[in-house]
């Protein structure tokens, strides 16, 4: 498995290499989407609004599996490129029993308080019925969730990126396949997009727990103690990823009162098929950076300057090569992108007039969630939470306050490009610190003892 992420990478091979996560992220995408075509079309656009509202609560979970599964990647892929197996065999468990916990925590808040969670998070009387029932189901399987967030990571980093891969197909379909049996056929409404995406999440969890149980492999579960330093590590180096999801619940918010502020349950339901666009097209970049993140970390912790810099260059400039591609395919498909969602006609024509400018938000964002991986990856968890602040939170949050204020509806359409944007901006400087310019800082640089 060592050599598995520790072998020379061409170009070719370290996309292949990724390819399994970035599909995995895409199924992941998927889940809430699915879910969203079925509720909107066979339940109505009410109801696409409602999944919205709570939609913030169950990014929460998603965001603690997420800082441990790039986080503790790092700090996991860093022992083994050490040699230390044993040490990252007991950190790998110490993970999972820790957001196990942190799961059934978020179980029993979210039943017990459904109601006025819905309500503060901006549910109105024509929602809130919907928004509580969705809710309380679908964050009963809150475990499944974090553990399927964490084995994608983790299978991986054991050298076996398929198996997660054939598991999140696995999965998606069987969301797909309930949330038909549930809605189109059973019709159960919302609660049975919520029922179908938690059956589907507890496939990759069960499989994960059994696989790392029973695996004679290097990486596996094993007895551990408790490591607080190793956890604070990778909360620490996961923590940007955690601010990107967290953020993503803010901004999703802000979103929902701005435009029912604006344009009413039709402006919700119109910002909640933008936002699945943007699910699923930085699904790709970020599956991208969990895939090369073992790779580097393993790098990073063998002290190899020469493949560091190789990784680097590959890395960026297919970031920079895809970013193009996908903000046209955004613009091109937002009319086809926005039909399959609903079949109203208000809703239809306020999502693909802000589907267009919203596209411009692809140019940039791949960069900026490959910069921040790649710096999770090098443990270097200060820097790549600046870059997830930024582009996640405090650019976006200043943009949704200020531009539909002088632009209106227009404004919140293009609050995230120029959110992107300023990031981008931002990275300037940080990539010349750490990767351009000759110094101490430079992770790419050979250290002068090995000249």
């Amino acid at each position: 498995m060592s050599n598995s992420i520790g072998q020379h990478f061409t170009p070719w091979s370290l996309l292949k290499f990724a390819a399994p996560s970035i599909i995995m992220m895409t199924f992941m995408s998927l889940y809430t989407i699915v879910d969203g075509i079925f509720i909107s079309r066979f339940v109505g656009s009410n109801a696409l609004s409602s999944l919205n509202i709570v939609f913030p609560v169950i990014t929460l979970a998603i965001a603690i599996g997420t800082m441990f599964s790039t986080g503790g990647n790092a700090v996991i892929s860093k022992y083994l490129g050490e040699g230390n197996t044993k040490k990252a065999c007991q950190c790998l468990t110490q993970f999972v029993l820790f957001c196990v916990s942190l799961s059934i925590v978020l179980v029993v808040l979210s039943i017990l308080f459904a109601s006025p969670i819905s309500r503060f998070l901006g549910a109105t009387d024509i929602l809130i019925d919907d928004a509580v029932i969705y809710l309380r189901i679908v964050m009963a399987f809150a475990p499944a969730c974090i553990l399927q967030t964490l084995f994608q990571s983790y299978f991986v980093t054991a050298g076996h990126p398929g198996m997660g891969l054939g598991l999140m197909i696995v999965a998606g379909c069987t969301n797909a396949a309930l949330d038909y049996v549930f809605i189109a056929a059973m019709h159960m409404g919302i609660a049975g997009a919520a029922l179908a995406t938690g059956i589907g999440q507890c496939i990759p969890a069960v499989a994960g727990v059994v696989f790392f149980l029973f695996t004679k492999k290097e990486l596996r579960f094993t007895r551990c103690g408790f490591y607080p330093k190793e956890t604070a590590k990778a909360a620490f180096n996961g923590s940007s990823e955690m601010v990107t999801e967290l953020s993503t619940a803010i901004i999703t918010f802000l979103f929902n009162i701005i435009l029912l502020r604006l344009a009413g349950e039709h402006g919700v339901a119109a910002i909640t098929i933008l936002l699945y666009g943007e699910f699923l097209f930085n699904g790709f970049y970020l599956g991208f950076a969990i895939g090369i993140s073992p790779i580097i970390g393993f790098q990073y912790g063998a002290q190899n300057r020469h493949e560091l810099r190789r990784l680097y260059k590959i890395a960026f400039l297919f970031a920079a090569g895809t970013s193009l591609f996908m903000a046209l395919l955004a613009f091109l498909l937002s009319g086809p992108i926005t039909s399959v969602f609903t079949k109203d006609p208000q809703t239809y024509v306020l999502a693909v007039a802000g589907f267009k400018l919203f596209a411009v938000n692809f140019l940039f964002s791949g960069l900026n969630i490959t910069s921040s991986g790649f710096f999770t990856a090098l443990s270097n968890g200060k820097t790549s939470a600046i870059i997830s602040f930024c582009r996640t939170l405090l650019f976006t949050t200043a943009a949704l306050l200020l531009l539909p204020r002088f632009l209106g509806i227009t404004g919140a359409w293009i609050a995230m490009p120029v959110a992107e944007l300023c990031t981008l901006l931002v990275l300037i400087p940080i990539h010349a610190k750490y990767f351009l310019r000759p110094g101490k800082h430079n992770y790419l640089q050979e250290p002068p003892d090995s000249k």
